[in-house]
């Protein structure tokens, strides 16, 4: 099959060569003989080129992405095929047609729904004009990008009522492309091959080892060297996480690393696996809670070294006291892993957050670099997990380089020169504290983005205040009222504490310098939970907001060029990419993820939508959706002796996906302070067997009883009538 745009290019410059060579009459002669036998034969191939959108023309330049074609697409950036643009994922493009001195004449060429109510974090993948994206439920979505047209979907018909078993939202990052094939970890734990032009199932595979704990999959595959490589979220839970190699073509497993020991009284899969186990306390029985360091985001690939960088998460539960007593680094909690791409045999390790403490994930997305350092060139990783600092760590061997915190933090002073956090006397306290950063993160999911001319990282960074105390008397799976959510399997060993921290929330746009370890110019926002970032060589910086803007920034001055609104509030990052000569820029858009699902900071609530825009484009946009609300609620019969039981229940049930009720604002779930009257008035028909299953919400038949119900009610009556403005 004769992909078309490199034959375009050819028989477009092979003729011009010929005839405008300065030869002697023979030789002009022949080189002009040849120029025609070019032509003739170009234009038969261009005559037998299928048609930009049609099924042969996909068929062509999907199957025409492997290695190869991901590393050749470096040099132009005229696609972006893989889910960070390259394999250092630094999501810089080449691309400068649309820069700082015309972005501002940018506009919507179109829109696309994604028929979606709930959180949208993929960056779309893009191929010559054909676009693969996802949206909340795992759904797949094939676009084509010349018109915005639907060309195929895909539902993996995730079952809705299990959305609770993931902490965080029904999100997906995003697919992985593979000669012809478009891969998707799908929510419910299955890793899925489809085909690219028909969308349909070419293998399915069933990802999940254990079924007795909440796995589940969020995050895009990694494609490279014919693997596709996926781990799992589930730590909060109680899950033992890692990371699977599966055959591109066939999905036979090709090899798996576990990220934390499992029962020392079995054989340990490997030597890591071995000692690591030595830097926890058994005592507790560890792999009965799993132990977490779940993998569910970063995963990135050198090339020329032939490694796979893994991102591992936080321990489970989250208090180290309750997993390991008597302390130890809980190896490889929190850390960075190189494997061999390979085997996927462990090579080194640096972990970031020892013995974490503080749900200080390090599954952040990181960036492969090449920086000079100290007057030497050094193969890095850039990363800012969400303990809050900026890490520079050497890839060859894992050496701690440098490290500097880019927001403030209280749980550490530093890193000293062995790239070891110097804790403060406050970090591991067992009294109530407010905990900075958060488990929000200082940075969470939200990818970064690296430009090489400026030398600097736009990190998308936050503070989202929580006030914690550890819970002494934790047992894991121990539905006791007023634990954080153990209604339905969360094991934290720590519960929230009923004064409210003292920090306040922010959300900003940093660009920050790696050599020099220092913020070069910010950009501040209303809110935290602001999207990903997009770099480009037009010197721009792309991020939607929280608030329900796209907007351009100088990538060397952070001068705001332009704005677009969108709709709802923007987490995931965009895309950028040619077609036929002219460049776009695409953001799938959905307010979501654990903080959206609760919190909001527009009065907008628009459905998933793909917004793609170029230079002059005029196209309307979409009608946006206000938020609804039905005012504080009133009126509801309570007995006030219920509300302190009420309390309890709500924490272990209800409140990170409903939130406090008539406190928080409510975000793609809707707050239960905000609600009509006869909903609450009826929970009893919404918390068992309720209407709402199909979008997401849990039945509580078994969970709850049916003498909980008036408990429940009081709480969030009493909670608005005690808010209420006198």
């Amino acid at each position: 099959m004769i992909r078309s745009p490199r034959v375009d290019s050819a028989c477009r410059l092979l003729p011009e060569i010929a005839v405008t060579s300065r030869r002697p009459a023979h030789l002009a002669q022949a080189a002009v003989a040849i120029a025609l036998g070019l032509t003739l034969s170009c234009s038969a191939a261009l005559a037998q080129s299928p048609a930009k959108g049609s099924p042969e023309h996909i068929k062509a330049v999907t199957s025409a992405v492997d290695g190869a074609s991901i590393k050749a697409n470096t040099a132009t950036s005229n696609d972006w095929p893989t889910i960070g643009l390259d394999y250092a994922e630094t999501r810089f493009s080449k691309l400068n047609q649309i820069n700082a001195d015309n972005v501002k004449k940018l506009g919507l060429v179109w829109s696309y729904p994604l028929e979606s109510s709930r959180g949208v974090e993929a960056t779309p993948l893009v191929v010559d004009g054909v676009m693969y994206v996802t949206a909340s439920w795992s759904v797949v979505h094939a676009i084509d990008a010349r018109t915005g047209k639907r060309l195929w979907s895909y539902d993996p018909k995730v079952d809705r009522e299990k959305g609770y078993k993931g902490c965080c939202d029904v999100v997906n990052r995003g697919v992985a492309l593979w000669k012809g094939k478009v891969f998707v970890g799908v929510y419910d734990g299955r890793l899925v091959a489809l085909d690219a032009v028909t969308g349909k199932v070419a293998w399915e595979k069933d990802t999940l080892i254990d079924k007795e704990h909440s796995y589940t999959i969020t995050g895009a595959p990694r494609v490279f060297n014919g693997k596709v490589v996926i781990g799992n979220g589930g730590a909060e839970f109680g899950a033992r996480g890692y990371v699977t190699a599966y055959d591109a073509e066939t999905g036979n497993q090709a090899w798996r690393w576990f990220t934390v020991p499992g029962d020392p009284s079995k054989p340990f899969e490997d030597e890591s696996m071995a000692a690591a186990a030595k830097t926890w306390d058994p005592a507790s029985k560890y792999w009965i809670n799993g132990g977490g360091g779940t993998a569910w985001d970063t995963i990135t690939f050198d090339p020329e070294l032939n490694m796979v960088y893994i991102g591992t998460g936080n321990g489970a539960p989250w208090a180290r006291n309750a997993r390991s007593p008597s302390g130890g680094d809980n190896l490889y909690l929190a850390s960075l892993v190189a494997l061999n791409a390979d085997t996927g045999k462990y090579i080194w390790h640096y972990q970031e957050t020892p013995g974490d403490n503080w749900d200080y994930t390090s599954t952040q997305p990181m960036i492969l670099a090449d920086l000079n350092i100290d007057g030497a060139p050094r193969k890095v990783i850039l990363h800012a997990p969400k303990n809050g600092f900026f890490f520079v760590i050497d890839r060859t061997n894992g050496k701690f380089i440098s490290a500097k915190n880019f927001v403030d933090v209280n749980w550490t002073t530093g890193y000293d020169a062995n790239g070891r956090p110097m804790e403060t006397a406050d970090a591991r306290t067992d009294k109530p504290y407010d905990m900075i950063p958060g488990p929000y993160g200082a940075h969470n999911w939200h990818p970064m983005s690296f430009n090489p001319q400026t030398g600097l990282v736009y990190l998308p960074a936050q503070n989202i205040p929580v006030r914690v105390v550890e819970d002494k008397k934790w047992a894991h799976n121990e539905n006791a009222p007023g634990r954080p959510m153990v209604g339905l399997g969360w094991n934290l060993g720590y519960n929230f504490d009923a004064d409210p921290p003292k920090n306040t929330p922010f959300g900003r746009l940093l660009a920050w310098d790696p050599v020099k370890q220092k913020e070069a110019w910010r950009a501040e926002y209303v809110a935290p939970w602001n999207g990903g970032t997009l770099t480009t060589a037009g010197n721009l910086v792309f991020q939607g907001s929280a608030d329900g803007r796209f907007i351009a920034y100088n990538a060397t001055t952070g001068e705001k060029l332009w704005e677009k609104p969108v709709g709802s509030g923007a987490v995931a990052a965009a895309s950028t990419y040619t077609i036929d000569g002219k460049q776009y820029v695409s953001i799938a858009v959905g307010w979501g993820g654990v903080f959206g699902l609760l919190q909001r900071a527009t009065e907008l609530q628009s459905p998933g939508t793909v917004y793609t825009f170029a230079i002059d484009g005029n196209a309307p946009p979409p009608e946006f959706v206000k938020y609804q609300t039905e005012g504080l609620l009133a009126g509801v019969p309570y007995d006030p002796n219920h509300v302190g039981e009420g309390t309890l229940l709500y924490l272990s049930n209800c409140v990170l996906c409903h939130g406090v009720p008539g406190v928080d604002k409510g975000g793609n779930i809707r707050n239960l302070g905000y609600v009509s009257k006869e909903t609450i008035a009826n929970l009893k028909d919404f918390v068992f067997k309720g209407p709402f299953r199909d979008q997401g919400m849990p039945d509580f038949t078994g969970k709850l009883k049916e003498e909980d119900i008036p408990k429940l009610q009081a709480f969030i009556q009493g909670t608005a009538d005690a808010i209420r403005p006198k």
